[in-house]
């Protein structure tokens, strides 16, 4: 029998043991006529054309799971092409029928994944709420009197409820990460250029991403690599370089207060608190860092001429049919025509500047966790106020595409007496993709919170992240490689990037290396020596820039490891023992930067 959650380790297992993809076909048809939800789907598969589906890859691959997404059910955003069923957008009037699939849908399903249908969306994939839909708005599959996230609406409740492994969304503002916060599950946001855009309507087509839900983050990130790669046809596609995060010691900024802004939902807060508690258990250094330029950044979104390039979309259909568009959704499109060309290159030169105050926030950190919404509605609360308080979910999502940012959402647990899902959000810098899942895997394991609707299900192990090596090098300082110190640009020149600081075993000593300029410290181990141990500094370096610096360490110097206070042995600075014979010796003030602030003081 399968789970109330079908994602990818479950569904294996079951084909593992004899189910058939017929067979799954037919419980999720079951699932689907049954569920209490009809604004879900805006064209459901036909059943027999489902049953086809299956029956053809079994033919063409007999073998269970011998495709990394073998007989797996999704559902696909009514925004993106899937052959033999149409594309509305949510719009009827726009409607069209695709002669072939979207690129990612061709890659899924060569990949054995299953559609089961296209999902309902707030119209043009304009906003975050799913309501602005003809075809009724979704709702929380906690309470259907809320609203469900949107644009990508339907997806997230079709995976929370268990009629599909995963669904595909698109991203433009947060409509990825939003619904899946709301829904309790996981929504995986590429960086921009990475997945391709070919066969997908577009809200602003610049800065828009197809997204992926799912129950977990392994099975998020299985999917999402089925999906990605470059793609010529695709005027805003990359070809990625993989960027890393350090392995240890990572440094997450967190909202200070000046930036907190739950618009009353003291519950949504105390989650998100709750969530910096559960990373800084994890091993995580929590920073605070000023979120006001990734704020203004965020309002260029929709206050900004990037709004003009929602109707650049649609202009055609737009000047003949806009009485056949959504109220809400009309009144910002319209919008546009408030926006010349200068305006859009004075929104982009703010852009840029906004991008600059930026790099001062990221070099004290590795990550930003964010709350991926503020605060949920009604329904009848969003349709009462349908601008303002849609805004209100864009606060800390909107700026991502736009700086070119990597982002998982994950869950962070229920509000008071386990009613409503919160979920925060881990950002990193372009195609840290991959880098990032690890934590936002362990993230979400440690909210223990469940998956979708099934708020008891265990994540299960083999779907678990596992540390990437990011390929750097990590080397000890104790001297003048310290920060602040005069041979540090040596490390921050090529891009190193300080870990932690720390202290060595107790087993070290340390001295005034005579006759060197800038003066430098002597560490030497002496076993059998009992210290406090001597303050150090622990970075990571490319192993380019580590060849490097190592070339250019002068004897009686040299690098061999060094155990710290932990237990753990590291690449380090350490001394010749005949280079101390005589020598001032240190150790009792604990470390370099002590000695240097005695010496300035006239103490020695």
């Amino acid at each position: 029998m399968l789970p109330v959650f079908l994602d990818l380790t479950s569904l294996r297992q079951a084909y593992d043991v004899g189910l058939s993809p017929l067979d799954l076909v037919e419980e999720v048809l079951a699932r689907i006529e049954a569920s209490d939800d009809p604004a879900i789907f805006i064209t459901k598969t036909p059943a027999d054309d489902l049953r086809r589906a299956a029956r053809d890859l079994m033919a063409r691959s007999p073998q269970p799971n011998s495709l990394p997404l073998w007989g797996v059910p999704f559902a696909v955003k009514d925004n993106i092409d899937v052959a033999g069923l149409p594309t509305t957008a949510a719009c009827p009037a726009f409607a069209y029928h695709p002669e072939k699939d979207a690129t990612v849908i061709a890659r899924l399903k060569a990949a054995g994944a299953l559609v089961i249908g296209k999902t309902n969306l707030d119209q043009f994939a304009t906003g975050l709420n799913g309501t602005r839909s003809p075809h009724g708005a979704p709702c929380s599959v906690f309470d259907t009197a809320y609203v469900s996230g949107g644009s990508s609406s339907g997806s997230a409740v079709a995976v929370a409820s268990g009629l599909a492994s995963f669904a595909l969304g698109t991203d433009t503002a947060g409509s990825g990460r939003v619904p899946a916060a709301f829904n309790n599950i996981v929504g995986i946001k590429p960086t921009p250029g990475l997945v391709p855009n070919v066969g997908v309507v577009p809200a602003c087509r610049s800065v828009d991403v197809v997204t992926v839900f799912t129950g977990t983050v392994g099975d998020g990130v299985s999917v999402r690599k089925v999906m990605e790669g470059y793609d010529a046809t695709d005027p805003f596609s990359k070809k990625a370089k993989a960027a890393y995060l350090p392995a240890t010691g990572l440094r997450i900024g967190v909202l200070s207060n000046t930036e907190r802004e739950f618009y009353g939902n003291a519950a949504y807060e105390a989650l998100y608190d709750a969530a910096i508690e559960r990373a800084r258990t994890l091993g995580a250094h929590i920073v605070e860092f000023d979120y006001a330029p990734f704020r203004q950044a965020a309002e260029l979104l929709y206050n900004g001429p990037w709004v003009a390039e929602r109707l650049a979309a649609v202009k055609d259909f737009f000047t003949t049919n806009a009485t056949d568009v959504d109220p809400t959704v009309r009144t910002i499109i319209a919008g546009a025509t408030a926006y010349t060309a200068v305006d859009a290159f004075e929104g982009l030169y703010k852009l840029e500047a906004l991008r600059q105050q930026t790099f001062e926030e990221w070099a004290k950190v590795d990550l930003l966790m964010l709350p991926t919404s503020p605060t949920t509605y009604t329904v009848d609360t969003m349709l009462a106020d349908p601008i303002a308080k849609n805004g209100h979910f864009g606060r800390y999502t909107n700026f991502a595409n736009l700086f070119g940012y990597a982002a998982i959402a994950v869950p962070a647990g229920f509000d008071v007496d386990n009613h409503l899902p919160a979920g925060v959000t881990l950002f990193g810098p372009s195609f840290s993709d991959d880098a990032l899942a690890p934590f936002a895997d362990a993230l979400h394991r440690a909210a223990a919170a469940g998956m979708g609707k099934d708020k008891q299900a265990v994540l299960p192990e083999a779907s678990r992240v596992l540390e990437q090596d990011d390929g750097n090098v990590t080397i000890m300082v104790v001297g003048a490689h310290l920060s602040g110190m005069p041979l540090n640009h040596e490390l921050t020149g090529p891009g190193g990037r300080l870990i932690k600081t720390c202290r060595t075993a107790g087993d070290y000593r340390l001295f005034v290396l005579p006759n060197t300029t800038p003066p430098k410290p002597a560490l030497i181990r002496e076993p059998g020596f009992s210290g406090n141990g001597l303050e150090v500094e622990v970075w990571q370096v490319s192993p380019d820039a580590f060849g490097r610096f190592v070339q250019n360490i002068p004897a009686p110097l040299g690098i061999g490891k060094v155990t710290l206070d932990d237990g753990s042995k590291i690449s380090g600075f350490l001394c010749e023992t005949h280079a101390v014979d005589g020598a001032h010796e240190i150790t009792a003030l604990g470390g370099w930067r002590a000695y240097l602030s005695e010496l300035k003081r006239g103490a020695l």
